[in-house]
């Protein structure tokens, strides 16, 4: 940092110079049982805060509690993981507490305030210097590493100042972050609504009544998809024949018997023109390729869909991979314009089946066994489909077919084909998807706008915090003893009494603080 940008009165140091105890935590196993003090690891730090009472508990030596025991204005940090480098300061105590071995503690002198420092490691100029991008990146942080980072300085009593304009400054920023994260979550649900009506026919209910004639019976609808599955075999066939019987031969559809009445009293009503079916009826399903190393001896290779690429609603297209294929698969995996691509497994049932549209961007690509895809008939639009799988009833479709092994749930390709959707006439289709998107894009409009606004906001608390530690943010004032002082009393106070420990405590009393 450049001593020369420093305010009157502020003296450039580090943090190993004003701190003391920089060392990592207990290694121990937590327990239950209140068996010894707190235990707190980087597992109960949680948006800033620790529920200190379901923190859980540790055995300690007596003879060890005085090097871990936690005290009122300690800093912790993790050191690896997932939240690296994120800081907790240490407020008040309930009970005697020890930190685990995953996170590193800091004790400010007693010329230092706790909270500047804190607000400090907040702050783009610390991250930049530990390595890491603000929210955690894997990777660790040690405690040298922490020791060098420098920053400036401040009189006392200009650093409380500080801290209490940072807070009151954070205060209004924290509510109007709230306001527009809760509009945000309101227009979730909303999202949510829209699929709901649409699905139940609201959308589409004038539609509907100025088009009576147009309608049609769900026995109709099921005569025309039987009629255009065999038209789709025959092309198949043909096609097959062409290319000189390469490849299986195409199999003849299967019959479409009407859903049972079991099936039909447990899905919900639908309006006039409308009916149920089996993601089987309406469309072609077929699972991908298996990655193995055989593979890599294949000289003909494609680019290929992993479940890493497809997001509900949405392709991540900047990591393609390439994998090796016959030709006598192609014709099974080679994705079109207008293919449903399904995930299969996921660790969290909230991501399982999540479902995106193939719009055709890469030439040639296709799809690993992990994404299954659904190729819909002319007569049922992708859209529509996609929409409803997304759905509030799609999604409960999906977790209720996915099945559950040691916490992945997986869908298979018969499950993805029992799947029940709607189906209407293709003219309602299109006003059903018109609609939608016409709403959805002023959803999605709303929610950019939010979202550059809680972008703005992160700007904004980095700005305050870059004024605040380079004596930009409160006014100075004049005859404050300065920061050099401070420095040379914490530098005299650590050659008279050098790695002095602290008096050990009770673990069975209370510690407000030390």
């Amino acid at each position: 940092m450049d001593a020369g940008e420093l305010p009157v009165g502020w003296v450039s140091t580090s943090v190993g110079e004003v701190c003391s105890n920089l060392q990592y935590g207990y290694t121990a196993s937590s327990s239950s049982e209140p068996n010894g003090p707190r235990f707190l690891r980087i597992t109960d730090i949680q948006d800033g805060l620790v529920a200190w009472p379901s923190v859980p508990f540790c055995q300690i030596d007596s003879q060890l509690l005085d090097k871990y025991l936690l005290c009122s204005g300690d800093l912790v940090f993790a050191r690896t993981g997932g939240t690296v480098g994120k800081s907790f300061l240490i407020g008040h105590l309930p009970e005697p507490a020890v930190f685990a071995s995953y996170l590193i503690r800091l004790s400010p002198s007693k010329e230092v305030d706790p909270k500047y420092l804190y607000y400090f490691f907040q702050s783009t100029e610390y991250w930049e210097q530990i390595g890491l991008k603000k929210g955690g990146l894997q990777g660790n942080v040690n405690a040298k590493t922490l020791s060098s980072v420098e920053f400036y300085l401040s009189p006392l009593a200009e650093q409380h100042r500080i801290v209490a304009k940072i807070e009151e400054l954070f205060s209004e920023l924290d509510q109007g972050v709230a306001s527009l994260k809760t509009t945000r979550e309101q227009l979730k649900v909303y999202r949510q609504s829209l699929l709901k009506n649409a699905f139940e026919g609201k959308l589409t209910a004038a539609w509907r009544a100025a088009h009576r004639d147009q309608l049609e019976t769900s026995a109709t609808l099921q005569q025309r998809i039987a009629r255009e599955r065999q038209a789709r075999y025959q092309q198949q066939l043909a096609d097959w024949q062409t290319a000189g019987q390469a490849g299986p031969k195409p199999k003849p559809p299967k019959s479409l018997p009407p859903l049972t009445a079991k099936e039909l009293a447990e899905l919900p009503e639908l309006p006039a023109g409308w009916g149920w079916f089996k993601l089987a009826d309406v469309s072609d399903v077929s699972g991908g390729l298996t990655k193995n190393q055989k593979r890599e001896l294949l000289t003909a290779t494609r680019p290929y869909l992993r479940v890493a690429n497809v997001y509900a609603n949405r392709l991540e297209l900047n990591e393609i991979h390439n994998i090796g294929v016959t030709e006598s698969e192609l014709g099974r995996v080679a994705l079109e314009k207008g293919d449903l691509l399904i995930v299969e497994g996921n660790g969290s049932i909230d991501q399982i089946g999540r479902v995106a549209l193939w719009g055709g961007q890469i030439a040639d690509c296709v799809h690993q066994n992990h994404i299954i895809k659904a190729r819909p008939l002319k007569l049922a639009t992708s859209k529509f489909l996609l929409y409803f799988l997304m759905s509030e009833i799609g999604r409960k479709f999906i977790v209720r077919a996915a099945s559950s092994t040691s916490g992945l749930h997986t869908l298979s390709i018969s499950k993805v084909e029992g799947l029940f959707v709607p189906l209407c006439s293709g003219n309602e289709q299109a006003e059903v998807i018109a609609e939608l998107e016409s709403k959805l894009s002023e959803a999605d409009q709303l929610d950019q706008t939010l979202a550059t606004a809680l972008q703005q906001a992160d700007a904004l608390r980095q700005s305050i915090l870059k004024k605040a530690f380079h004596g930009q943010l409160v006014k100075q004032a004049k005859n404050e003893e300065p920061a050099t002082a401070l420095l040379e009393r914490i530098r005299a106070e650590r050659t008279a009494s050098p790695a002095k420990g602290r008096q050990a405590k009770m673990v069975s009393k209370p510690l407000p603080n030390c």
